[in-house]
């Protein structure tokens, strides 16, 4: 899996067991790989910027080959045997559902290297049957972090958020009320402002904004702005909304203070998000921004219930998207749907449309 984010590419080894509402998985392994030259290769996809199609396909085959070596990697550093199945999310390059979404990715070379069977293309069918193509992970979560006594809301801190709704696991029937949705920008904004006044990347442990001082109009506008994407309905992709608050405050305020103001701005929007969702009993917390210390600890004082990272459930922060992945396509290969319509939008299928992408049945591996 690789986020909108642009941090790097997850790998998690997943050991599966059961099936239907008693499938039960563990993470075996996990990796990150900084995606070094390519990152600023696919954010020019991304940013929209004019490729040839000799281009396109040419970073869609080295983007496959990318996984493959680090697949085979992971294989040989924890001592695993060929997995049964492969799933590939892909590069989000282009995001307007319900009609048009790409996730790049030349899932051949993988197929090649391992010689088992690959999942890719995973939001395609959701979209063709009028959904949102996303959130995608909230059947992951149930299987990962259902509890029986508890409702549970799993918020991902990632480029954007979104935020999966478990209820008990209080017998048959329970996962019928799952319910998932996007938020709103997340690190896209605090990235964002750590590129444009902090000359990084993105602002490690959140230092910079625990060392200022949030101002409260500051706040409340990006609130307001960030609500209107809560509010809109539709799965999110761009990862520019929050331009203009940037362009509007970044003259007026410390570099801390813009970092601080962007924080409590997303935390407020993503805790409004839970509180009206219906609340939870706990937050597990996963994604990059788990890391940001103060948008971490300010999401669970507002909603004012236990806020912990997903490690503390067995799931690494860095593997849960990763990990749902490989949940995904084996809750496809079980002959599921991978998507719920109250989350996607999507309608039901009249048949035995395949919803759960594409597959490849693949060669003998090369050696």
């Amino acid at each position: 899996m690789t986020g909108t984010s642009l941090d790097g590419l997850d790998v998690a080894a997943v050991e599966l067991g059961g099936s239907g509402a008693n499938l039960r998985a563990r993470v075996v392994a996990h990796e990150a790989t900084p995606l070094g030259q390519l990152a600023a290769r696919l954010r020019a996809v991304a940013e929209g910027r004019a490729h040839t199609a000799a281009e396109l396909t040419g970073l869609a085959h080295e983007f496959g080959v990318f996984h493959a070596v680090a697949l085979e990697r992971i294989l040989r550093g924890h001592r695993l045997t060929t997995p049964d199945l492969v799933s590939l999310h892909g590069q989000t390059v282009f995001h307007q559902p319900p009609l048009r979404s790409w996730q790049l990715i030349n899932p051949w070379p993988v197929a090649a290297a391992l010689g088992c069977a690959v999942c890719f293309d995973l939001r395609g069918a959701d979209l063709a049957l009028g959904g949102q193509g996303a959130p995608i992970t909230p059947l992951a979560d149930w299987v990962f972090f259902r509890h029986p006594r508890e409702r549970r809301v799993v918020v991902n801190l990632g480029g954007f958020c979104n935020i999966t709704l478990l209820p008990s696991d209080a017998g048959p029937g329970a996962r019928d009320g799952i319910e998932g949705c996007d938020v709103c920008a997340c690190n896209h904004v605090l990235d964002g402002v750590a590129r444009r006044v902090l000359g990084r990347p993105f602002d490690p442990d959140g230092a910079a904004a625990a060392s200022g001082v949030a101002s409260e109009p500051a706040a409340i506008d990006l609130f307001e702005r960030l609500t209107l994407q809560s509010r809109a309905g539709r799965s999110l992709g761009t990862g520019d909304e929050a331009d203009a608050w940037l362009d509007a405050w970044a003259p007026d305020l410390t570099p801390a203070d813009l970092a601080a103001s962007a924080a409590e701005g997303v935390a407020r929007t993503i805790a409004a998000a839970v509180r009206n969702a219906g609340g939870a009993d706990r937050l597990i917390l996963a994604g990059g921004g788990v890391h940001h210390r103060p948008l971490a600890a300010r999401i669970g004082a507002l909603v004012g219930v236990p806020a912990e990272p997903s490690d503390v459930q067995g799931v690494p922060i860095a593997a849960r998207e990763a990990g749902a992945m490989a949940v995904l396509a084996a809750i496809a290969a079980n002959g599921e749907a991978i998507t719920l319509p109250r989350v996607t939008g999507r309608r039901a299928a009249d048949g035995p449309i395949l919803m759960h992408g594409a597959w490849i049945n693949a060669p003998a591996p090369r050696r």
